[in-house]
């Protein structure tokens, strides 16, 4: 499957917002890095979410899954280091 990484990174990005005062709200936020062949988007955790316990929770069950939502072919979200440039 052939993807639309600039539809898709439009969509990404709009969640991105919609979750991003919640994460503001613990002192993190959250960073686009970029969109893989094989539908894995990768993001940048930072500030408070960058060393957090529950920021693989709050990766797979709120930001992964708002992405699937608006976006089924996204296979996965993963996290990069703080200190990884795409």
């Amino acid at each position: 499957m052939i993807l639309d990484k600039a539809d898709l990174e439009a969509k990404v990005n709009v969640v991105l917002l919609e979750l991003r005062p919640f994460l503001e709200a613990d002192g993190g936020d959250i960073e686009f890095v970029e969109i893989t062949d094989e539908g894995v988007v990768k993001v940048r955790l930072v500030g408070a979410c960058s060393d957090c316990s529950m920021s693989a929770m709050t990766l797979k069950g709120g930001v992964e899954e708002a992405l699937k939502k608006i976006a089924p072919e996204i296979k996965s979200v993963e996290a990069v280091s703080p200190h990884t440039f795409a």
